[in-house]
């Protein structure tokens, strides 16, 4: 990154290690314990700027295949208190209700081929009167739009975004939108009969689309089985108000089909690619999930928007770091499930070892110690 120079080369390098290497809540205090900076040096550094999203980037495109999608998803963070900036009542997942803490909107990158998540940037999200949360996130990606298309014009979202606000404002911008429908969505088929000479305008749509009794005329079976059902037709939604490519999968289960709505705003993309693409999307999840059990991406103690900016995006970004020079290198058939506990019981060995041999002034390079390292390092790990 031409635009970092060597103090903030020095911290970023510093800090991730700290942030593979801590076991519990990672703060200002416990990273200066860690290591012979102060408290000082990290408030300090975590208020200046830092272009995450280019260096993420460049972890990417050095590292992934070619076959890329963004995903975008809000993430809730817990923070008690009334005097952080943009403190509210925001949306949890995993609670299933509205709590009171922030919002960061992640941006990231689906790997297909190695189906895996990369962090590019963490956005928090502001309580605004006058601009709709959705008009608010789609903001958000605009913002970044001459990086996103040089990695990827395929943007995953869930359900919750499938609204005309956001996908008109995204795909007004170059994007296609892979997401899913509710399950009673209004669809109609196109008109492709003779229109009637006369007066009048042409008919468009040929009636709506009954989910338990489709019009196969307009539909391409993509597979057929005891069990599932999947179709693919070209369908204009209404509350899109646009055509998209939509995928229907049928299931049976508990004795009735049930079934569910997937699209793309891409006409031309194949069904088989629409699903593929929709559940890497999940893949954003775990990177959530890995940076809140591991990195402390939900402990941060500062209030200050710029250090609150740096903490959630390191604790992100040293999920990457690990992914990349941990696992992604591993050939397809050698690779089990990505450990981020595994990483950081490896990391957090190292960091007290390395205070063991100063301390003892051993030394780390000759033939015997270095098995012996070799060994501890690997010390309290699951996979081995």
């Amino acid at each position: 990154m031409k635009s970092v120079n060597k103090s903030q080369s020095k911290f970023m390098v510093i800090t991730i290690g700290l942030f593979l290497g801590i076991i519990g809540r990672i703060n200002f205090l416990q990273l200066s314990r860690y290591s012979k900076y102060g408290e000082q040096y990290f408030r300090n550094q975590f208020e200046k700027d830092f272009d995450y999203m280019e260096l993420n980037k460049i972890l990417i495109q050095s590292n992934c295949s070619n076959v890329l999608a963004i995903a975008f998803d809000p993430c809730y963070i817990s923070k008690s208190g009334k005097k952080t900036p943009q403190v509210g009542w925001y949306w949890s997942g995993v609670a299933n209700t509205t709590k009171w803490g922030l919002e960061i909107g992640g941006l990231a990158v689906i790997d297909i081929n190695n189906h895996c998540a990369f962090h590019l940037e963490a956005i928090q999200t502001k309580q605004e009167e006058n601009i709709s949360l959705l008009t608010q996130y789609a903001n958000s990606i605009l913002k970044h739009q001459q990086t996103l298309t040089q990695l990827s014009k395929y943007i995953l979202v869930d359900a919750y975004f499938s609204k005309k606000t956001f996908v008109s404002a995204i795909c007004d911008a170059g994007f296609e939108i892979i997401s899913r429908l509710r399950t009673d969505a209004h669809l109609q088929y196109e008109f492709l009969g003779i229109q009637k000479q006369g007066r009048g305008r042409p008919k468009t749509f040929n009636g709506k689309v009954d989910y338990n009794n489709l019009d196969l005329s307009y539909f391409k079976e993509i597979s057929i089985s005891p069990n599932e059902k999947i179709y693919q037709a070209k369908l204009y939604s209404k509350a899109l108000k646009k055509w998209i490519n939509s995928v229907l999968v049928y299931s049976y289960k508990k004795g009735k089909w049930t079934h569910k709505n997937y699209f793309s705003t891409d006409l031309d993309l194949n069904a088989t690619t629409i699903l593929e693409y929709y559940k890497s999307r999940f893949q954003i999840e775990f990177l959530y999930r890995d940076a809140k059990q591991n990195t402390s991406l939900n402990h941060c103690q500062a209030r200050s928007e710029k250090k609150l900016h740096s903490h959630f995006n390191l604790a992100l970004t040293a999920v990457n770091i690990a992914k990349i020079t941990y696992w992604i290198p591993l050939k397809k058939e050698e690779r089990l499930r990505f450990s981020m506990r595994d990483i950081k019981t490896s990391y957090s060995n190292e960091l007290h070892l390395n205070r063991f041999i100063r301390g003892f002034r051993i030394c780390p390079n000759t033939k015997k110690n270095k098995a012996i390292i070799k060994l501890l390092k690997g010390f309290g790990k699951i996979a081995t």
